[in-house]
């Protein structure tokens, strides 16, 4: 039995640290590596590996992942115990990435764009495995796969939380929770202003929406309300990446424990700032108790 199932992307990842001194180099420019680190990739994952910090079980499912990589993400996976049972092997295929961060930003090279054009490299979705969830985290990624688990979850009654959908897409509208990030809204909503992207989802949406900014406020809210702002946590971070899956993880646990939406866009708010605090991705963020140490901590300064 497992508390919430997750379909999604898994990836084997590398991170390349630069040095503090350093900001990520222009066209022919130099900048200093200081820690090259093994990491695991994928919204779903990191998704996954939070909510286990955060005592939450989870099984995993999605992707195929290349027999090369299988055993090393086995390895980086295993101190948090979530159910990979699912999870495929393949001779050839699979996704990278490639990440290298500096404070303020982190790039992304891989080989996503290439995995989505081409052929099936993921597994279809259980039925029984949404069936023994109390919430599914859905990546919208996998095509009709997808879209058969929010359908599967509709069916069932088993409340999803989902990313970067548009509001017109299936997905994002029966979601109990929707997070867009700024990815999206530069990519799908380039001519609307902040105001009529929320709107937009908010009209389509019957769940929780929330918009981010990438460091700047978040607006969030419900069909029938006003528009709901917070301030993020201002901190210096040390490696952006995965937060935007760690703070999904945070809307997750407040969704789980019966919390209003203030409480859980702020908790979540705060899981996010600790992922960034540390590195590489979600492995070495703090659990529930160093979350709530930071939340106490901060509400002191």
């Amino acid at each position: 039995m497992h508390d919430v199932y997750l379909y999604g992307i898994i990836s084997p990842s590398t991170v390349y640290l630069l040095h503090d001194d350093f900001p990520f180099p222009k066209a022919n420019q130099y900048a200093e590596i200081k820690k090259t680190i093994p990491s695991i990739g994928g919204e779903a994952a990191n998704t996954a590996i939070m909510l286990s910090k955060l005592g939450i079980n989870t099984k995993m499912d999605g992707n195929w992942v290349n027999k090369s990589n299988r055993d090393e993400i086995n390895r980086l996976l295993k101190p948090f115990n979530i159910d990979i049972s699912r999870l495929k092997e393949c001779e050839e295929g699979g996704t990278e990435e490639f990440i290298i961060a500096d404070r303020t930003s982190r790039t992304v090279f891989g080989n996503y764009a290439g995995f989505n054009t081409g052929g099936k490299q993921w597994n279809d979705p259980e039925e029984c495995d949404i069936l023994d969830a109390k919430i599914v985290s859905l990546d919208p990624y996998l095509k009709d796969a997808s879209l058969a688990v929010a359908r599967l979850c509709v069916k069932n009654n088993i409340p999803y939380v989902t990313i970067d959908c548009r509001h017109d897409d299936f997905i994002s509208q029966n979601a109990e929770a929707v997070i867009i990030s700024h990815e999206l809204r530069s990519q799908a909503y380039a001519e609307c202003d902040a105001g009529e992207i929320f709107s937009k989802y908010r009209n389509k949406c019957r769940g929780l929406v929330i918009i981010t900014y990438e460091g700047d406020e978040l607006v969030y809210g419900r069909k029938g309300e006003g528009i709901h702002k917070l301030k993020p946590y201002k901190i210096t971070p040390v490696d952006t990446t995965g937060a935007g899956d760690s703070f999904r993880a945070g809307i997750i646990y407040g969704l789980l424990k019966g919390w209003n939406d203030k409480e859980t866009v702020q908790f979540a708010s705060a899981v996010a700032a600790c992922v960034c605090l540390t590195y590489p991705h979600t492995l070495n963020a703090p659990g529930i108790e160093g979350v709530r140490q930071f939340m106490n901590d901060y509400e002191k300064l």
